[in-house]
């Protein structure tokens, strides 16, 4: 049975920050926070800096690669950090990770069934955990060597499913074609590969990873935008697949199915570009969280509290979602959200500790014993 623990010991007002891992919550929570963004916020399609009228679609698929990203710290952070456990204690840690992904995939089913307009992520997640538990005992090279494979069989991956989905609905479009298994696959072995390495323990590695994840989004993005440059009707592509406008010759076809800088193109640059900002953000986060005082830990408390408990916030912006259907989309409906997703989970971790789902899904993988 999970019992709360007194909130000053789940990274409440005046918590150490050894006892959590501060910054990483707070970059989980701009994850939640950017996916929210992209559902109720009425961003702009297609992100263009010369605009600043654009610069709201930042969040289009940066912040679930940034979530996917985290879902692979978060298994690098249960199996043992640096260090997993040999043959044969990997064996229950890898029954409790499987046992997570069912409920993951449970709750996603449940929420994708309230027919909101959101594409619901969590079965991909539910599958991505399965496919980490052979690689659990991987070092780090080799992760980022899986995410690189992945990321070149991306975009091939979702051409080739497309044709499964010909006559799937609302609800079967979802399960693997929005959010495509290989694609998402390469952010959670990054962040699997970033715990693994230690890339969060100290300023200089995480200063490290700040600069390699800035220079990797840079370099992917001034790539992909120089070879193979955004369609004009890109507009009418479905998000998670490559899109070849018409009239396109064959170079052009493999530059925007193998370099396309648009977000959810499953593209190598999509890829990279993505899990650079991902990396980058996180480090920052870690940067200017991790380690500090007693004052800096109270004013990222209501991050770190929507951090702390991912799935119930996610469920529930769902919930509201389909409850109030016929709320217009825009700024001040995401900052509705924004602000009762963050009063709700501070009331939560400060008063009940750990989320409701988190909660249930601890009680359930603990059903596989230790040993």
């Amino acid at each position: 049975m999970t019992t709360a623990r007194p909130a000053s010991r789940l990274g409440g007002p005046g918590a150490s920050s050894s006892q959590r891992l501060a910054g990483v919550d707070v970059a989980r929570a701009l994850a939640l926070l950017g996916m929210v963004a992209a559902h109720v916020g009425g961003v702009a399609d297609e992100l263009d800096w010369s605009d600043p009228g654009s610069w709201s679609a930042v969040v289009n698929g940066r912040s679930a690669s940034l979530f996917a990203v985290l879902a692979g710290m978060s298994v690098g952070l249960v199996s043992g950090r640096r260090t997993p456990p040999a043959p044969p204690g990997i064996g229950p840690v890898r029954g409790r990770l499987a046992l997570r992904a069912v409920v993951v995939v449970v709750v996603g089913l449940l929420l994708m069934a309230l027919g909101t307009p959101v594409y619901v992520i969590l079965p991909t997640y539910g599958v991505l955990f399965v496919l980490t538990l052979p690689v659990l005992r991987w070092r780090a090279p080799a992760l980022i060597a899986l995410a690189a494979g992945a990321a070149v069989a991306a975009a091939p991956a979702a051409v080739a499913i497309v044709p499964l989905y010909a006559d799937a609905d609302q609800f079967g479009v979802q399960l693997g074609l929005v959010y495509p298994v290989v694609t998402f696959a390469a952010f959670v072995f990054v962040g699997l590969a970033v715990v693994r390495g230690g890339m969060l323990v100290g300023r200089r590695r995480q200063l490290v990873l700040l600069v390699v994840g800035t220079m990797a989004a840079v370099a992917a993005y001034t790539v992909g935008n120089v070879l193979a440059p955004v369609p004009a009707d890109a507009a009418d592509a479905f998000p998670g697949v490559p899109f070849v406008p018409d009239g396109a010759d064959a170079r052009q076809a493999v530059a925007q199915v193998f370099l396309s800088p648009r977000d959810h193109s499953s593209s190598v640059v999509d890829v990279v570009g993505t899990a650079g900002v991902a990396l980058a953000v996180l480090a920052l986060c870690t940067l200017l969280v991790d380690g500090r005082g007693p004052r800096v830990q109270r004013v990222v408390f209501p991050l770190v509290a929507v951090g702390a408990m991912p799935l119930s916030a996610y469920a529930l912006h769902i919930v509201v979602l389909a409850a109030f259907p016929d709320v217009p989309v825009g700024p001040t409906t995401w900052l509705g959200y924004a602000v009762g997703l963050v009063l709700c989970a501070m009331v939560w971790r400060r008063y009940l500790g750990r989320g409701p789902l988190e909660r249930l899904t601890a009680r359930i993988a603990g059903a596989v014993p230790e040993r």
